[in-house]
């Protein structure tokens, strides 16, 4: 896709979002349409979806794709190094990382942008692609724009995901 390509598809793909969470705050909800959202606007992802931070670890959130992790400590695998960093990560080919856990053998490239609310981690959005070197800074700026989008109109109350005091 070309780079004008590429941001055209994000702006819609963010306007779509802010449109999709007009009036709904419910956390659950949100994810899961988010997931779904970010899914069918990105064809080659084979994992489109969420880890929330429970105040010691990631646990698996709302997602499109196969079965996945469900418990990933900070500082492990991609999406716990970018949650300990608090700072997005890309991977251009998850074979060659040595931090990367292999959740499902489709998975080529990585991006994992940590979402954050008034200094507090909440989680990390995953997306993995089944193209090496599918995600860029293009990818970077307008996933944090979408991770912002979400973080701002949704209401987060941990207690159903059993967060730790």
């Amino acid at each position: 896709m070309m780079k004008k390509e590429k941001i055209a598809a994000y702006t819609l793909l963010n306007a779509q979002l802010e449109a999709l969470l007009e009036g709904e705050t419910n956390a659950l909800a949100n994810l899961s349409n988010a997931s779904a959202l970010l899914n069918q606007a990105l064809p080659r992802s084979v994992f489109t979806g969420f880890y929330l931070f429970d105040g010691e670890e990631l646990i698996s959130g709302p997602f499109q794709g196969g079965v996945s992790c469900v418990h990933i400590a900070l500082g492990k695998g991609v999406c716990g190094e970018s949650a300990q960093r608090q700072e997005t990560m890309i991977v251009e080919n998850v074979k060659t990382h040595p931090n990367y856990i292999s959740c499902d053998a489709t998975a080529m490239s990585e991006i994992v942008v940590p979402m954050m609310k008034n200094g507090h981690l909440l989680g990390v959005l995953d997306l993995d692609s089944e193209i090496v070197g599918d995600y860029d800074a293009i990818d970077c700026k307008y996933l944090k724009a979408f991770v912002d989008i979400l973080a701002e109109k949704t209401e987060w109350n941990f207690a159903m995901f059993g967060e730790k005091d």
